[in-house]
């Protein structure tokens, strides 16, 4: 039978004797769970990405990390390496937009729009995202994945915090202060974008004018009321 008897009592006499039947038709069957639109892409070899990670950097600091990936993610990858070197040479900055004590203000923070040309050059972040963005190049250069490198778009840049490194330092009258580290861990996906086709006549949006507008443009030239 299906079913499933747990007894319990003792052996004393006249003991009620509790019984759980559990009926195991009534269990509902597990599926195999089903994944979401990009896991089974991933899964079946469609999706067109490739991804990197790395997880407590210790020699950067988080806010520099977190600055650097704001200003590269949305763009190809063969440019943002591109921009990563400018940034070696100081010939293009980081904008600071989110963390700014203690940026400076620099002339080329005006190539990149930067708000008050606050722009940074940290070195150490940009050279751990520069080793991050080759790995990831050769990660979709890979038999499995084969993509092309000259197609390939920044996706995603997540950079979270990790948790503080806390040490000690030594100061002057027998006092100790401390000596704390700010690592991050960091994840790039890129993707490979398709071929652009240029839009028609048809695909463009209708351009919606305004009342003002149509007024004016029903307007003749030289209307007015007839001079006498």
């Amino acid at each position: 039978t299906n079913s499933l008897q747990l007894y319990s009592g003792c052996s004393a006499p006249f003991v009620h004797r509790v019984v759980l039947q559990l009926s195991l038709n009534s269990v509902p069957k597990m599926g195999k769970a089903k994944y979401g639109n990009w896991q089974e892409q991933e899964a079946n070899g469609e999706e067109k990405t490739a991804k990197t990670r790395i997880t407590y950097a210790k020699k950067q600091h988080f806010k520099k990390c977190r600055e650097v990936g704001h200003a590269i993610k949305g763009m190809p990858l063969l440019k943002a390496q591109w921009l990563l070197q400018q940034v070696l040479e100081h010939k293009r900055g980081i904008p600071m937009k989110r963390f700014t004590g203690g940026c400076g203000r620099h002339s080329v923070g005006k190539l990149d729009s930067a708000p008050g040309n606050c722009v940074a050059f940290p070195e150490k972040a940009t050279k751990l995202f520069l080793d991050l963005l080759t790995n990831v190049q050769a990660n979709a250069e890979e038999p499995t994945k084969g993509l092309d490198v000259t197609r390939l778009v920044i996706k995603r840049v997540q950079v979270n915090r990790a948790p503080v490194t806390r040490r000690r330092t030594y100061r002057a009258h027998g006092r100790i202060g401390k000596y704390e580290g700010h690592p991050a861990h960091i994840e790039i996906e890129v993707e490979e974008q398709g071929k652009a086709v240029e839009a028609t006549e048809a695909d463009k949006p209708a351009v919606r004018l305004t009342a003002k507008r149509a007024a004016q443009l029903r307007v003749k030239v030289g209307g007015g009321a007839a001079s006498a």
